[in-house]
């Protein structure tokens, strides 16, 4: 019995001993309203999907449509930093739904990621889900990042011995595969402006058909409604009314939409958005890289905001609420959630340029170092296809990447995704064919993911046949890996130009269930390539650098592919 039902009780007890009569108020006594609650705000800054990328992102992944509906440069550390030193108050706390680390540029990458969670603590980064690329290395490797120490391997950065995030990461649905216990914290417990905030991490259950086998060893990913719930209840159990879910799962998007509409195509993250517990007051999510501002009804009918805010580092999700302060509940009615885009219009941080540069300088050492050799120069000459040595030798790297995790049994390279040519003798050198890493990823800087999707064959001629467009008044080439042959007749309509498809020599069929690879921007539709999001069973793989790296290192030394994989007909 508490304190308050022992007042409750007393009080009765005294009225009945004394005789007291309460008398009945007057009729036209109008009753006094009650008092509304007093509340406290609070305001959550949220990121998701960092990957990172500590300088500015380049081509489609440096730039976001703004609220304006133009597209404009956005992103880089330095400028993430002045936008959150705007949002930031003593009612703040910092948040984040995963995938911060992982499929990194190489100024992050080559130090196991320890350059950006450095930067996140800097942030005041508080609390974070776990995301999917988290466990890329594998979760003893997270939990070094978490807790900190130098790298089994290659040991300590140049920064020295690591000493940890200073976030926390959750993961409410990643158990042990036989014990079912958590392997990380499920939950967090923040004051925030007085009060106290829950958070539950969870990460798509998908986890393990996007992760290496390695990666993922030993654990299980349990469907994220049903953790999450379980979540919840513990954070109820120990007091804790205000409960924000961080998902690192999330819908795909009607495109060139304002950051702060809600044009989703309602998939997983919709599922999570409205499956989760009553209990749970808001969710942030992450993972399909899309900038969008929802609302749909909890289980009980409240309103309930679900926000994602893009990807690397190119949009901060604002989301302020008032909290009861009696009952420790979040006022529902009271929340307002904004997306703001991370424009290169500011002032960069000026601390936080200085970390960058000193990272860049570091990472000078791994840029010079040999990964291969090339016979000749690999260049972006193009062939009478329109095909490229360069382009075709990067689409069998890829292939070779998706195949055993993806069964890929094509791949396709966007041209505008080459960058640069493999020069065989630098300059002022007589030539002796040696690739450094930095070369190869001047090739294709953009830190793309190789993903497969299962395309039947009538969608792989409608895909090709993609490579004209606007009348064919404009062409975007799709090199081939060499399991890939077919032929064009420029002479045919536009839409009839590609024929005689075959995969590794057998013709292809209009019913056949093929795996095509290619990078997250053609995959995801970008370049005209729409027939892409046609595809199924999308699986995602290593960042396509790292795939090209892998392809030089095992092939080495190298000869230019020939430019036959197109046959022209007319």
């Amino acid at each position: 019995m508490t304190s308050r039902s022992f007042m409750r009780i007393a009080v009765a007890g005294m009225v009945a001993a004394t005789g007291l009569a309460i008398a009945a108020a007057p009729a036209s006594a109008h009753p006094k309203p009650p008092k509304p609650p007093v509340t406290v705000p609070v305001r959550l800054v949220s990121i998701n999907d960092f990957h990172g990328n500590l300088e500015p992102p380049t081509g489609s992944s440096g730039a976001i449509v703004n609220e304006s509906g133009t597209s404009v440069p956005a992103g880089g550390a330095a400028y993430l930093a002045t936008h959150l030193k705007s949002l930031v108050n003593k009612n703040t706390a910092v948040v984040a739904a995963g995938d911060l680390i992982g499929a990194s540029p190489l100024i992050s990458a080559a130090y196991h990621d320890e350059p950006t969670v450095e930067l996140l603590g800097k942030l005041g980064l508080d609390v974070s889900s776990v995301g999917n690329h988290e466990f890329d290395e594998g979760l003893p490797e997270l939990k070094r990042i978490q807790n900190g120490g130098c790298h089994p391997v290659d040991g300590c950065s140049p920064a020295g011995k690591w000493k940890g995030a200073k976030y926390e990461y959750l993961a409410a649905n990643v158990l042990k595969e036989n014990s079912d216990r958590y392997v990380l914290p499920p939950v967090a417990i923040k004051k925030v402006n007085g009060v106290k905030v829950g958070f539950i991490g969870l990460v798509t259950q998908t986890t393990p058909t996007i992760v290496t086998a390695s990666g993922i060893a030993g654990l299980k990913f349990d469907e994220e409604v049903a953790a999450g719930n379980r979540a919840a209840r513990l954070l109820r159990l120990a007091g804790v009314k205000a409960i924000v879910a961080l998902v690192h799962e999330g819908d795909p998007i009607a495109p060139n939409q304002s950051p702060d509409a809600c044009p989703v195509t309602p998939g997983a993250g919709t599922r999570i958005a409205q499956g989760l517990s009553s209990d749970v007051d808001l969710v942030v999510m992450g993972h399909s890289h899309e900038a969008y501002i929802c609302k749909t009804k909890d289980p009980s009918g409240q309103d309930r905001f679900y926000t994602q805010g893009s990807s690397f580092g190119r949009v901060l999700t604002s989301i302020d609420f008032q909290v009861d302060k009696k009952t420790g509940e979040v006022v529902r009615s009271s929340v307002v959630a904004d997306n703001h885009v991370v424009t290169r219009d500011v002032a960069p941080d000026r601390d936080i340029t200085k970390l960058v540069d000193t990272w860049k300088a570091r990472v000078a050492q791994i840029a010079d170092k040999p990964i291969g050799k090339i016979t000749a120069d690999v260049d972006r000459k193009s062939g009478p296809s329109g095909e490229t040595a360069l382009g075709n030798l990067i689409a069998d790297a890829q292939l070779e990447a998706t195949k055993a995790g993806g069964n890929a049994e094509i791949a396709l390279m966007n041209a505008g995704g080459v960058r640069d040519d493999l020069v065989y003798a630098q300059k002022g050198s007589e030539g002796d064919g040696v690739v450094t890493y930095g070369e190869a990823f001047t090739t294709q800087p953009f830190n793309n993911l190789l993903q497969v999707v299962t395309l039947t064959g009538a969608q792989l001629d409608a895909l090709l046949e993609q490579q004209w467009q606007s009348g064919g008044s404009i062409v975007r080439i799709l090199h081939s890996s060499a399991s890939l042959t077919y032929t064009v007749n420029r002479s045919q309509p536009v839409g009839s130009h590609v024929s005689n498809i075959k995969i590794n020599g057998t013709p292809v069929t209009d019913a056949q269930q093929i795996r095509v690879a290619g990078n997250n921007l053609i995959v995801g539709g970008g370049g005209g390539f729409s027939v892409f999001k046609e595809g199924t069973n999308l699986w995602s793989g290593p960042l396509d650098i790292d795939a090209f790296v892998a392809y030089l290192g095992a092939h080495s030394p190298i000869a230019p592919p020939a430019v036959n994989r197109v046959t022209v007909a007319g």
